[in-house]
Parts: C-alpha cells; sequence; structure tokens
C-alpha cells in the first residue's frame, strides 16, 4: 500500500492511496470539512474515473464507520497549512470540574480564544460539537488556536472546581 500526503493551501489535504488491487483513490479532505473521493484511471493517473462529493455531515458518518479517531489527526494536519494555527488534546478527568457539564460551561472560546473543534469519546467522534454537549469523565477535547490560547485552555480546564 502506497498512501501520499499533500497540503493544499488554502483548500485542505489531499491524500492519494495505491491499494493492493492497484487502484488509486485519491481523498480531498476540504478545510470547511467537505470531502472529494475519487477513483482514478489505471491508464491516466490525471483522470478520475468519477468523483463523489460529501457533506460535512456525510464526512463524519464515513469517519465513524472507518475509524472516527482518524478525525482528529486531520485537524492536526490543518492547523500545519495556517502559521500561528496549533492543535491541542485536552483530556477530561473524573475530577473535572467540567466532567458532567455542558461543553459551553467551559467558555473555551470566550476565554481563550480557542475553538473545541471535536470530542474525542472512546473509539467515537463528537465532531463540531455544540455547547449543549455535555462532558464525560475520560473524554479528550481536540481545540484549535494559537499557542497561548492553547496553554490558556489547558490550565482553564486543569482548574480545580
Amino acid at each position: 500500500m502506497d498512501l501520499e500526503e499533500t497540503l493544499l493551501p488554502g483548500v485542505g489535504v489531499r491524500y492519494r492511496l495505491r491499494t493492493s488491487a492497484g487502484e488509486v483513490l485519491g481523498v480531498v479532505v476540504r478545510r470547511e470539512g467537505a470531502a472529494e473521493l475519487s477513483v482514478y484511471d489505471r491508464r491516466d493517473p490525471d483522470r478520475a474515473r468519477s468523483v463523489l462529493r460529501l457533506e460535512p455531515d456525510e464526512v463524519d458518518a464515513l469517519a465513524e464507520v472507518l475509524g472516527a479517531p482518524r478525525l482528529t489527526q486531520r485537524f492536526a494536519d490543518l492547523s500545519r497549512e495556517v502559521p500561528g494555527l496549533e492543535s491541542g488534546r485536552f483530556p477530561i478527568g473524573a475530577g473535572s470540574r467540567f466532567a458532567g457539564r455542558p461543553l459551553g460551561d467551559t467558555r473555551a472560546r470566550t476565554l481563550t480564544g480557542c475553538s473545541i473543534v471535536a470530542i474525542v469519546r472512546d473509539t467515537d467522534v463528537v465532531p463540531s460539537p455544540g455547547p449543549a454537549d455535555t462532558l464525560l469523565p475520560g473524554d479528550v477535547l481536540v481545540a484549535i488556536g494559537s499557542v497561548r490560547g492553547l496553554e490558556e485552555l489547558e490550565r482553564h480546564l486543569a482548574e480545580p472546581a
């Protein structure tokens, strides 16, 4: 298997995979969450035989089926594309003051400027969580922001009740 990854500035990340059967599959994950899946012609690797366009909710559903934790890695990949933008992961421990409370109670964006872009819960991912999503012990918050903002978020989430 041969997997090639290419950052597409302003667009997202492109992946090309040659399967064991010799097919070439292309996946473009766009910054806004949409994706395009392409199967390329064996005789002309620059020509797609077919293209399937997926909306962000369809990408999320497919990611759940194929291995949701990989979705959080894509945020890290995309953060490399934008100078000054970083990603971080923040566990919610059993003793956290935010365990059992809605995400909105963290006030993460207001206090740190960071956006919580996903919650990793066991082997599942909640992409683009809303403020009403309840945080559970063992959850891992995936955030994007500046280095300083992520440091502030880490301190804020660790503050005792």
